[in-house]
């Protein structure tokens, strides 16, 4: 490869990096003003940076990286494509919640990462059984008579015959890996959202829900 087939590679990149970033945020329902908030990068930079009007420097990409919960090279290098099983498209939903389906197995344990806008509670019941995974912000979970608030790192498992509702835990959106799966198909990890260490395993016939 000569040196002019090398710049024009490293534009390429470049060029690349302001309308990755510009999605990135929109899938997570951020502003520009709620960006420059976590990152302390101000408006100006970040729509500059967006726009294509500034090249982004490591600087600017670290903690944008840290913000949107990505490694720095899915910042930089292009996504790989061929392959939806592994690279799948985010589902935008209502009131600017998104689900990325993480795997494609029907009729088995699901997995979906998602991210949750603020809304009303409205408890529901179906069959089958979930397990929660915080990885940003508060998730609020409420289960029967119970109402839980969990943080980044902390889990919960529940039957969903149990009356129950999740989303975020005050007005910002909170970030989750979601598993659903048939009554039966159950995860193994167990952690009271109210303790600040995971509690020990239990045996299978313990309740299946986390206090």
């Amino acid at each position: 490869m000569n040196t002019g087939s090398k710049d024009a590679e490293l534009e390429q990149i470049l060029d690349a990096i302001g309308p990755r970033l510009r999605r990135l945020r929109q899938d997570r329902g951020l502003t520009l003003e709620a960006l420059a908030a976590t990152t302390g990068i101000t408006v100006s930079t970040l729509s500059r940076v967006e726009s294509g009007k500034r090249r982004p420097t490591l600087d600017l990409l670290i903690p944008l990286a840290r913000a949107h919960h990505i490694a720095l090279d899915q910042l930089v290098a292009a996504p790989a494509s061929g392959d939806p099983r592994v690279h799948l498209r985010p589902v935008h939903k209502e009131r600017g919640s998104v689900l990325v389906p993480l795997t494609q197995y029907p009729g088995r344990v699901q997995v979906f990462k998602q991210v949750l806008a603020p809304r009303p509670p409205e408890l529901v019941t179906h069959e089958g059984y979930e397990w929660l995974y915080v990885l940003a912000g508060r998730l609020r979970l409420i289960l029967g008579p119970e109402d839980f608030t969990l943080r980044p790192g902390e889990v919960a498992e529940f039957d969903t015959t149990e009356p129950h509702w999740f989303g975020p835990a005050d007005t910002n959106t909170v970030e989750i890996l979601h598993l659903f799966g048939p009554r039966g198909d159950q995860a193994v990890v167990r952690a009271g959202p109210s303790t600040t260490n995971p509690a020990p395993p239990t045996a299978p016939d313990s309740p299946s829900t986390t206090s």
